[in-house]
């Protein structure tokens, strides 16, 4: 999941990179480039990756775990409806609130940005060293595509693999164009969401008795309803596959509509790649100005949106419609927020070994994605410790933390004997039909 293919000279520009970052120069690009486009088309190498881009990605990663901690642990619905699910619990909903205000839909942005990003390095290199690159990309947004089915239907519902590897297939045809087309684009497939939101009162009314119905049976269901759903994902393996297939078809409907938001992302992203901003090649007075007006645009508006949600009694038409709406703008903001403190950290001289840390787990973000289904899977599934349902939200950040710490620790261990992720691997060689070298050299 993420970002993993492109050379970093190709849109940096910046000459004050980060000491604890170091990037290489366009000198350092293959010198067998000079010989012409015979070169067959292969994975970027290491000494040629955007760091910052990495250090982000890992950071993302971890706030995404923290979103998607919710939907491991406990019903669907408690990831919308802090009501409906542990209501009396005393930490309930201020635990729900701050992450709704900081993390819901904050770093899948970052990702989708990213993974927009991805495509036009890794084409951008293809292009270079072989004249085309369509054939590359398609292949590799296929496996993802399949990746995607399988992790979905076999291990955890809310799989977003198969939604960025269908957008990915339509932002590739936006590649070469240029900022401002991208982002006004971009823009208009972001309102696309936000205008199905401001109708679905209307739809809903129009919408069959029994799929409204289903519509309200996910946002607030029944106690048996609830029970149920402990009682297969607490059960043996097979057992939670109905549970699963149906929860994994409902979310690809989730997909299909909120794609439009993930596909403008994605065109943002190629965008603030070349502008330099992914690449920490602007200013700090810009990121800086990126955290002011993103935080402070941002945070007001996703904790509106609470009070308006709060306000409206937690009805499921104003909160799936309009409530939902200053979340959806609001989480733009912060993103862009987030990605300025990043992007000052890695321009900075300190810390650098945690954006070291930070940088291996982005750079192993596909493993490390799957490796939260495994993890979180085993822990709160009836094939595991059957913990489903029976740990608070507070227990949860444990949880994330815990995986974190896990993930900074094993990945930067990983990559110092190794090239590639497992996964990552495994996805190069498919997606370049050879088997990729893993172990790295050993010096003497």
């Amino acid at each position: 999941m993420g970002v993993d293919d492109g050379p970093q000279h190709d849109f940096n520009t910046s000459e004050n990179q980060s000491p604890g970052i170091t990037e290489p120069s366009a000198g350092d690009h293959d010198a067998s480039l000079a010989a012409g486009r015979a070169v067959s088309a292969s994975p970027v190498a290491g000494s040629e990756r955007i760091n910052s881009i990495d250090v982000l990605r890992g950071f993302a990663l971890c706030g995404v775990l923290l979103m998607n901690m919710q939907s491991y642990a406990m019903p669907l619905c408690a990831y919308m409806n802090p009501t409906s699910y542990r209501s009396g619990d005393a930490l309930n909903f201020p635990l729900w609130c701050i992450n709704h205000v900081l993390a819901d839909a904050k770093f899948i942005t970052i990702f989708s940005a990213l993974f927009g990003a991805g495509i036009l390095l890794m084409t951008s290199r293809a292009t270079e060293r072989t004249g085309r690159s369509a054939g590359i990309h398609y292949r590799r947004m296929l496996w993802m595509v399949l990746f995607g089915c399988l992790h979905g239907v076999f291990l955890w519902y809310g799989d977003i693999l198969l939604g960025y590897a269908l957008c990915g297939l339509i932002a590739f045809l936006f590649r070469n164009r240029g900022v401002v087309l991208l982002t006004i684009v971009g823009f208009v497939f972001l309102c696309i969401p936000a205008l199905l939101m401001v109708g679905f009162s209307s739809y809903l009314e129009s919408a069959p008795a029994d799929e409204a119905r289903e519509m309200l049976t996910m946002w607030s269901p029944s106690g048996e309803t609830i029970q149920a759903e402990e009682a297969a994902y607490r059960g043996a393996y097979v057992d939670q596959l109905p549970a699963r297939h149906e929860s994994w078809v409902g979310f690809l409907g989730f997909i299909f509509i909120f794609g439009w938001r993930i596909l403008g992302v994605m065109l943002l992203g190629m965008a603030l790649l070349k502008c330099g901003v992914l690449s920490a090649a602007r200013s700090n007075t810009f990121y800086t100005s990126a955290v002011i007006v993103g935080f402070a645009c941002g945070l007001p508006l996703s904790a509106y949106g609470i009070h308006y949600q709060h306000a409206c009694g937690w009805e499921m038409t104003q909160c799936m419609g309009v409530g939902s709406l200053f979340n959806y703008v609001g989480s733009l903001f912060s993103a862009s927020a987030w990605l300025g403190v990043v992007m000052l950290a890695c321009r900075s001289d300190r810390l650098d070994a945690l954006k070291r840390r930070f940088g291996a787990v982005g750079r192993m973000a596909f493993t490390n994605y799957i490796m939260h289904s495994v993890i979180c899977t085993t822990l709160f599934y009836g094939h595991g410790f059957g913990l489903f349902g029976r740990v608070d939200r507070l227990g949860q950040l444990v949880v994330v933390l815990g995986v974190a710490v896990l993930q900074l620790w094993y990945s930067p261990l990983w990559l110092s004997r190794y090239r590639f992720g497992p996964l990552e691997w495994v996805w190069r060689s498919l997606t370049y039909r050879r088997r990729q070298p893993m172990r790295r050299a050993v010096r003497a």
